[in-house]
């Protein structure tokens, strides 16, 4: 990424954090943020491998407000998204802004499995994956992030989207331990106050 490119969106990006050139999609990123008010709000820990969750996922347009700062950012994040998704020329699209298909029919293990050999093969590694897997709200989260994060042996960072501010922000990075649910628990509390395009949580129940 250009040093010359301004950040007025977004704290940098820590040293071990992984990057990639993107000085065009930048100022692109940058332009719809200036375009729609939104920004991030904290900087992201120093570490080369991450899981990160991002919620509450209630419209199309998180991924937008999200691959902004990305691309601004100069972050090489990874997502993952469902394979329907990549028709053609859109497939071509996403795979540049990091977007990695992944068919649901083939099974919670192998995607996990996929996902984690990601991790072993590359020194630095950020998975973006949203927990809620649906714009709905949802009583329980999928658990393949928690169960990613825990073989691969690196931190959860939980990001959060909220509308009433147009921001994005960050909580405390957290290790996954030995029990999930006392976890899951733990970052579903720290997403109570943060409101989605609906007005709700990722935690409300209806």
């Amino acid at each position: 990424m250009s040093s010359k490119l301004p950040l007025p969106y977004a704290p940098p990006l820590p040293p071990q954090a992984p990057r990639v050139r993107a000085p065009i999609s930048g100022r692109l990123g940058a332009w719809w943020l200036r375009l729609s008010g939104w920004r991030m709000v904290d900087a992201f820990p120093d570490v080369p491998k991450a899981v990160v969750i991002a919620a509450p996922h209630s419209s199309n347009m998180d991924a937008l407000h999200g691959l902004a700062v990305k691309q601004v950012l100069g972050l090489d994040a990874r997502f993952l998204a469902k394979r329907q998704l990549f028709w053609w020329p859109l497939g071509s699209i996403l795979r540049h802004f990091g977007i990695i298909p992944i068919d649901r029919g083939s099974g919670g293990s192998a995607l996990i499995e996929s996902a984690v050999q990601r991790f072993a093969e590359n020194e630095k590694f950020w998975l973006g994956v949203a927990p809620e897997g649906t714009r709905k709200v949802v009583p329980r989260w999928k658990t393949g992030f928690w169960r990613i994060a825990k073989a691969a042996g690196v931190p959860i960072i939980p990001a959060y989207f909220h509308y009433p501010d147009k921001r994005i922000g960050l909580g405390p990075m957290l290790w996954p331990g030995d029990d999930m649910e006392a976890d899951i628990a733990t970052l579903r509390a720290f997403y109570e106050p943060w409101r989605g395009a609906r007005g709700k949580s990722a935690v409300d129940t209806g």
